[in-house]
């Protein structure tokens, strides 16, 4: 994807934060959003327009793990593997994941439907093991719950 799809939206914020720091990760969440993921073109975008070096955008976007540097399927997994899920089960739900999709870690199928990603916390350790489908979050994982997941968005057309 190219800036072009996203350009229009960026200046918007960038305009409504004043082209200043506090632009940075409103940005690149539009980004994200509008255009799949952050292409090199777009961070040196943002890096020109908030007067920073592209080393410091793409530190920050490499930082938070909503951030994409590569292109990624329609469903983004995100397994946490925290201590607290680590403690729970998460590596044996990760290998089921892997398992399932038939990819590793920071693969995305060759379909482009699922991506699966290792991530340091969720917020969930309460729900732990937990994974996020996109948005939407599942807690308290066994194998045999991760698979209905995968099956219920295998379906999804």
């Amino acid at each position: 994807m190219s800036l072009a799809k996203c350009e229009r939206e960026l200046k918007m914020v960038l305009k409504e934060c004043g082209n200043k720091n506090e632009a940075l990760l409103p940005c690149l969440h539009v980004a994200c959003e509008k255009c799949g993921y952050l292409t090199e073109e777009i961070i040196t975008f943002l890096a020109k327009e908030l007067n920073l070096p592209p080393v410091e955008v793409y530190s920050v976007a490499t930082f938070y793990s909503m951030f994409n540097l590569q292109r990624q399927g329609k469903y983004v997994i995100r397994i946490c593997v925290s201590l607290p899920c680590y403690l729970r089960g998460s590596k044996k739900i990760l290998e089921t994941l892997k398992d399932e999709l038939n990819i590793e870690t920071g693969q995305t199928t060759k379909d482009k439907k699922f991506t699966i990603e290792a991530v340091s916390c969720l917020g969930l350790c309460d729900k732990a093991p937990a994974m996020m489908v996109n948005k939407e979050v599942y807690g308290n994982l066994t194998p045999k719950k991760v698979k209905k997941v995968i099956l219920q968005y295998k379906a999804k057309r």
